[in-house]
């Protein structure tokens, strides 16, 4: 199914005012419904290599998959196509970063945040690893829906810090989950439904570090009708307030509901509850 008629989306990636280049990277394919955001970490350039290789490998190889079988097709027990494509392309780039990693010198160390979310049949599905961030824009109400992979996260579900200490806690860019830093990985993973009019944000810490949710959520109140501009007013507060890393943001729209096509028998199916 062809989603670029029902997701509307806008993409933006800035060095900040701090930092000469830029280790964030985005992709967004909203024909196959999918995007991807990738915050590279290691010394040098290979920051940049890392989110670079995680965000082309799964640009092209979903893209492959969903053009190959439709992402709502069933391939287990409550299992669809866009959850097993999506974990399976996440560990082939993981592999791949990693052995980038351990066989050329100037890359040893490097590694990747990443979320990245599939939308098929009223649904997304969403992947994460790291303290990139996915939220939700539902009826005015702003919703952190990714939990950070993260010694301050830790800290806090722990009790060790308040919400308030964690602000300026300096332990924030310490994430406990990374692309390419070990040899097997398990990305985070969770199916949510989706709503007409929701709009969904996809960050880098370098926007959720200089912008609290209630300056995001401010944006999309008032800007939320012009993705494209709301992309480019969410980079300029994160700048305006210091931007001492790289941003960007991903920002979805659905405009109306896409539920899959089924054939009758799997609708009968569907009715009587097997999967």
């Amino acid at each position: 199914m062809n989603l670029s008629e029902v997701l509307e989306v806008a993409t933006r990636s800035d060095p900040g005012m701090v930092r000469s280049n830029n280790e964030d990277a985005v992709v967004a394919n909203p024909h196959a419904g999918f995007v991807v955001l990738a915050d590279g970490m290691g010394g040098y350039n290979a920051g940049e290599v890392a989110s670079g290789m995680a965000t082309a490998l799964l640009g092209v190889e979903l893209e492959k998959a969903f053009s190959t079988l439709d992402p709502s097709t069933r391939t287990g027990p409550g299992q669809t196509w866009a959850e097993t494509a999506l974990q399976t392309e996440i560990v082939k780039a993981n592999n791949a970063i990693y052995s980038a990693a351990q066989s050329q010198p100037q890359y040893a160390g490097m590694g990747t945040t990443l979320v990245a979310v599939v939308y098929h049949d009223d649904k997304m599905v969403v992947a994460h690893l790291g303290d990139s961030r996915l939220y939700r824009y539902r009826n005015n109400e702003f919703a952190q829906i990714t939990r950070d992979h993260s010694l301050l996260q830790e800290q806090i579900d722990s009790g060790i810090i308040t919400l308030e200490q964690a602000r300026y806690s300096e332990n924030k860019n310490l994430v406990t989950r990374a692309l390419g830093v070990e040899p097997q990985i398990e990305p985070e993973m969770h199916t949510y439904g989706v709503r007409p009019g929701d709009v969904y944000l996809l960050c880098s810490d370098g926007l959720s570090d200089m912008v609290d949710d209630d300056g995001m959520a401010e944006v999309l109140q008032l800007l939320g009708s012009n993705l494209e501009l709301c992309a480019t007013q969410l980079i300029q507060k994160a700048n305006d307030n210091g931007g001492r890393d790289n941003v960007s943001v991903i920002l979805v729209k659905v405009r109306q509901a896409f539920p899959a096509r089924r054939s009758w028998w799997q609708s009968l199916l569907n009715r009587f509850g097997t999967k």
